[in-house]
């Protein structure tokens, strides 16, 4: 998944800046839609990038060295807008371009593909799951060979970084200054720089190299820079001789050190090494003019200070002295006065001198005891300050010996290249003495700049280069594209005024009446055309099919036969329905807005995963798109069997199968009898060969063994067929156990069908309540149409309506549930209320029942009776009648079964009854 933070450059005016946005692509429609944060469900905007250009400007060196528009590239529009991306490094930009070319080439090419083979599928295929998916290969059109060599070789490979792809979500966002950071002064440094660098003569202070993470640099600082750095350095050192109490270091200023530009190649320094000669042992001679003197003037100022500083130092020690001695004197009268008045009573006077002598000696060893300790402080702040004096020699040392180092290698290059030299003759030794005299360290730098910049241009140009070829590949087949439409466009025209031609004769002759038996002109016009409209697009017209007018396919995009092989009458009702399907879906088409609600809904679900809500179940009542159909059906079982799926091991279903084959299975023989029988109107199950049979047969043996109690019951084959059309095997073994587990009530599918009687008991009432004039009319003649509908509530309506609308029914049934089936039940008998009223016996009535769903056409009309006329259509309604329901019927199958009991008692008891069967006892 295409994926990752990108910089995009937005805002006007002072705002303008770049800001963080996540960037996913979409496949799908080849859109690169952009976020605030991959938490996001709502896209703040798109890039076509089908229809879009890319391009990126080579930076110079120095912009590449600072990062600031070294990763920044562009997407074209056609209506000449300019998206500015910015990626973390070159290396990110450099895969995103890659990426999104391939992405755009993908989509174009399986575009072309899809739209050559539009007469079977109507929209690029995007499926990955189910039966209808192998109907509909993604084919890409065989492109030039020579031009898929040269993408090949201007292809420029790189691998992302940690900022692009899924794991880049749990990252945070790349920081990035606003735009109102940046304040007046930094806009005026800034062109102040920019100006200073068009200046004439100033190309020496013009840099440009790139440099990379593992090299350093001391740069020559300019007068400016050296201002600022001794400044800096100024106060660093105030501030630490105010903290610490140190004195002045032994090197005034760190000439080893700036603060802005302290690192550059060591080929820098070899080279520079080579015009400095003695200059390098004394760091001061590397300025001059104003360097010197700003310097010499600054150590002045600063000695000073340091002066003044010492002196306040002294101050203070003597002051704290003072301060001490007082104390102690302080102290002592207070000690003899204490003793004078307390304890000297009575005491002799030898005594007393005695312990004046030891109180002197204890105040003499305090006093030594507190001057050894300030001692000892001093000396272990003096140790401090030369660990850090004996670390920055160390560092300098190195310093000096890498320097030392590159000039003994500097000494040893010359001194081959002197040698090499020698054997020439004497003006060529003075040609190479010159110009090794006059190979600056600026010319060095020049040197890598232009490298650098050679480097970047050829890639550059590499990309350009297959941006192009692209392009024009993508041009041509745009041209090609277009000439097919002309040609189909003119063959139409053509067909058209042919047929208009002979409706026109046919009209004439129509109008002028014929008396005599012979065969007219107008019989022949008549034949033609019957055989015109009857002939079905078959696969045996590869090279015509594109140019001629679409006829009706022998199949539709779900396998299902359109036109019957045996009746003519028959083909041409049914070829007449499915010409009106076409012309339905044509005019549906045109209507985008169900498409690109569908197109929001899934992006704004990229980041996060589909939930339950009242958008997504009106989207899915206007039906579910051909291409998104597998995606959602999986999305809707896996909801509802959730906890069962979660109360199981792996491989629960191949367990199944596997017990269901290798042991004995009571319900295997009546399913090996049903599966030639379940849908031999499509291709997929048509023979034995097909690939659905054996699905077929795997999804319903495994549900056998795993409700034993229903085994198998006729008319979950053909659940299971319909599922397996946009599911895999083992999906579509859930969605059966989503029908019968969790949807319908219990007893639906066994012998009994118990709980099928008790939802036609039901729709009866509903019918009486929703629809009271079609329900009289059927009381009134005395017709059960619950024997028509009770094949719709056990298969949901298979082999019952046209295919568009059955499958636009199952995208309800399998998101809301059994409820969908009631309210389409009743949407098909509204539908056409009017044209059954109009009937008048039971038999035209039974009749008109057994046929009148396959001529509804048009699934948006019927969707909105079902759930927008019907409303309301409480559940809790159809469940208190299910549980009313159920009760009599459960009482009227007991009364049966006594009546049963009662008539084979009877049987057993007299001898002329002994010879009546029942059909059960005579099956088995």
């Amino acid at each position: 998944k295409l994926c990752g933070y990108l910089q995009k450059l937005s805002g006007k005016g002072p705002l303008r800046g770049f800001r963080s946005r996540w960037f996913v692509f979409d496949p799908r429609r080849c859109y690169l839609y952009y976020f605030k944060g991959p938490q996001e469900a709502l896209p703040l905007g798109h890039l076509d990038i089908a229809s879009a250009c890319f391009s990126y400007h080579q930076p110079e060196a120095a912009a590449a060295a600072s990062g600031d528009e070294a990763a920044a590239f562009e997407v074209h529009s056609p209506n000449g807008a300019v998206a500015v991306l910015k990626a973390a490094t070159r290396q990110d930009m450099t895969y995103w371009l890659q990426e999104l070319q391939q992405k755009r080439w993908e989509y174009c090419n399986n575009l072309d593909a899809a739209k050559r083979d539009s007469r079977t599928s109507p929209t690029p295929s995007d499926f990955s799951k189910g039966l209808v998916a192998k109907d509909n290969p993604g084919s890409i059109l065989s492109q030039n060979a020579s031009a898929e060599r040269a993408r090949n070789i201007l292809a420029v490979e790189t691998s992302p970084t940690d900022l692009v792809g899924e794991q880049a979500a749990s990252q945070p966002a790349p920081v990035q200054p606003s735009a109102i950071n940046f304040s007046l002064k930094q806009w005026s440094t800034e062109i102040k720089n920019s100006m200073s660098s068009l200046r004439k003569g100033n190309n020496e202070n013009r840099k440009s190299i790139f440099y990379t993470t593992e090299e350093w640099e001391l740069l020559d600082p300019t007068p400016k820079d050296l201002e600022d750095s001794m400044a800096l350095e100024e106060k660093r050192k105030h501030l630490a001789e105010g903290s610490k109490g140190l004195t002045s270091s032994a090197f005034p200023f760190d000439f080893g050190r700036i603060p802005h530009k302290t690192r550059r190649p060591l080929k820098d320094m070899i080279g520079s090494s080579k015009n400095r000669n003695s200059s390098e042992s004394s760091p001061t001679e590397w300025y001059s003019g104003n360097g010197n003197r700003l310097v010499s003037e600054l150590q002045l100022k600063y000695q000073s200070q340091q002066e003044e500083l010492e002196k306040l130092k002294k101050d203070l020690l003597s002051q704290k002295e003072l301060v001490r001695l007082l104390q102690q004197t302080v102290r002592s009268s207070q000690y003899d006065k204490y003793f004078a008045s307390r304890l000297c009573e009575g005491v002799p006077k030898d005594k007393l001198e005695l312990l004046h002598q030891k109180d002197d000696q204890i105040l003499g060893l305090n006093n030594q005891l507190e001057k050894l300790n300030l001692e000892k402080d001093s000396l272990q702040q003096e140790v401090k300050n030369l660990k850090c004096k004996v670390g920055e020699l160390n560092e300098r040392l190195g310093m000096l010996m890498e320097t030392i180092q590159a000039k003994d290698e500097v000494i040893m290059k010359l001194s081959r290249q002197l040698s090499e030299c020698e054997d020439n003759t004497s003006s060529q030794i003075g040609g190479v003495n010159s110009s090794v005299a006059t190979y600056t360290n600026k010319e060095l730098q020049e040197l890598d700049r232009l490298k650098d910049n050679l480097q970047g241009y050829k890639t550059q140009n590499k990309f350009l280069n297959k941006e192009i070829l692209e392009l024009s590949a993508l041009r041509r087949n745009a041209e090609a594209r277009e000439r097919e439409w002309q040609a189909k466009y003119i063959s139409l025209e053509a067909k058209l005024c042919q047929i208009e031609s002979k409706y026109l004769i046919l009209l004439q002759e129509m109008k002028t009446p014929v008396c005599s038996e012979e065969q007219s002109p107008a019989r022949e016009v008549i034949t033609q055309l019957l055989e015109d409209a009857l002939k079905a697009e078959t696969s045996e017209q590869p090279e015509q099919a594109f140019f001629k007018p679409h006829l009706v396919s022998e199949y539709d995009i779900y396998g299902f036969q359109t036109v019957p092989e045996d009746d003519d009458e028959e083909k041409l009702v049914a070829k007449s329905r499915a010409l009106d399907l076409r012309s339905l879906s044509l005019s549906e088409n045109r209507e985008i807005s169900t498409g690109v609600k569908w197109e929001n809904y899934l992006a704004s679900t990229m980041n996060r995963e589909m939930m339950r809500c009242v958008e997504l179940k009106n989207l899915i009542r206007s039906g579910i798109p051909h291409e998104h159909r597998s995606k959602m059906w999986k999305w809707c079982v896996n909801l509802h069997v959730k906890k069962f799926k979660d109360s199981t091991v792996p491989g629960y279903f191949q367990t199944l199968l596997q017990n269901a084959l290798e042991k004995q299975n009571p319900a295997s023989k009546q399913i090996e009898l049903d599966l030639l029988r379940t849908l031999p109107n499509n291709k997929h199950y048509s023979s034995p060969t097909s690939e659905g049979i054996q699905k077929l047969r795997n999804v319903l043996l495994a549900f056998s063994w795993r409700n034993p109690d229903i085994g198998y019951c006729q008319g979950l084959n053909r659940l299971v067929a319909i599922a397996l059309l946009y599911l895999e095997q083992e999906d579509a073994f859930w969605c059966l156990v989503t029908i019968v587990e969790v949807f319908m009530p219990r007893d639906y599918y066994t012998k009994t069908l118990l709980g099928s009687q008790v939802d036609q008991r039901v729709f009866k009432d509903l019918m009486s309540e929703k629809l009271p004039r079609l329900h009289a009319h059927f009381e009134q003649y005395k017709v059960d149409y619950t024997l028509i509908t009770f094949n719709w509530f056990l298969v949901v309506f298979v082999d019952s309506v046209v295919s568009d609308i059955l499958f636009k029914i199952w995208d309800s049934f399998l998101y809301e549930g059994p409820k969908v089936i009631f309210r389409f039940a009743l949407a098909l008998f509204k539908y056409k209320e009017e044209e059954i009223l109009k009937l008048q016996d039971s038999m035209s009535i039974f009749k008109y029942l057994r046929y009148f769903t396959r001529t509804i056409l048009d699934a948006r009309k019927l969707t909105g009776i079902a759930f927008g006329d019907l409303n309301p259509f409480p559940l809790r309604q159809i469940r208190n009648r299910r549980t009313y329901h159920l009760e009599k019927v459960r009482l009227e199958l007991t009364e049966l079964e006594a009546i049963r009991e009662d008539f084979l008692r009877e049987r057993d008891t007299c001898v002329e009854k002994r010879d009546l069967i029942s059909d059960d006892e005579e099956d088995s």
